[in-house]
């Protein structure tokens, strides 16, 4: 039967000690790069967004400026 020396057993916790460290770091790698491609992706939908609300602004304002329901009336001569 073989038995491991101090050594050996301590060289062997500190291998899998590094292979444990080894892997969360790539597994934080990964993650790192999942979040950095979903806020890259939200990024541009926010930019398509306010592009889009850009458009609907400008259409909501040619409407109302087209309609007399939303033209500026004056009060005063009104109210006279």
């Amino acid at each position: 039967m073989y038995f491991l020396s101090a050594v050996e057993t301590e060289n062997q916790i500190e291998l899998e000690e590094k292979t444990r460290l080894i892997n969360q770091v790539l597994e934080l790698q990964h993650t790192l790069e999942d979040l950095s491609a979903r806020v890259d992706a939200v990024k541009e939908e926010n930019l398509k967004l306010k592009s889009e609300n850009q458009v609907l602004g400008q259409y909501i304002e040619n409407l109302m400026s087209a309609s007399s329901v939303f033209q500026t009336t004056d009060t005063k001569s009104k109210r006279k």
